[in-house]
């Protein structure tokens, strides 16, 4: 049972007065309560929208990633201040904006080094990686 509707109603009683106008407010605040959407919905969309934000052409900027000499998804320049993204190489688990695992096979993305004309810049963290 949630306390905070009894709570609200000793309220609205205590600053209202009558029985009757307690039983409209009643009404109105289970309303609220039937429309609202639950906190795990909230916390669920904005995960969403940070890995919706965390892309480069469509390209997730997290998970495995090979590196090659030519025709790479994503051209990057290695910098050390002003980078696009900020990324930590991890050995498993590259599920979040700015983690990567380096693979030799199944990357989900390629990245070419170049030293001009990057698509993006990155610097390298140990910790707190993702977008600017």
């Amino acid at each position: 049972m949630n306390l905070l509707p009894t709570y609200l109603l000793a309220l609205i009683f205590a600053i209202n007065g009558p029985a009757t106008e307690l039983d409209n407010s009643a009404k109105e605040i289970s309303k609220v309560e039937s429309t609202s959407y639950p906190i795990e919905h909230h916390i669920e969309s904005m995960e969403t929208t940070l890995r919706d934000e965390c892309k480069f052409n469509e390209i997730p900027l997290y998970g495995k990633v090979k590196f090659v000499e030519s025709f790479g998804d994503i051209k990057i320049q290695f910098v050390e201040s002003f980078p696009d993204i900020k990324v930590k190489f991890v050995a498993s688990f590259p599920n979040e904006c700015g983690k990567w695992q380096v693979v030799e096979s199944f990357p989900d993305f390629t990245v070419q080094i170049v030293e001009s004309f990057p698509d993006l810049k990155v610097k390298s963290v140990n910790s707190f990686p993702g977008m600017n």
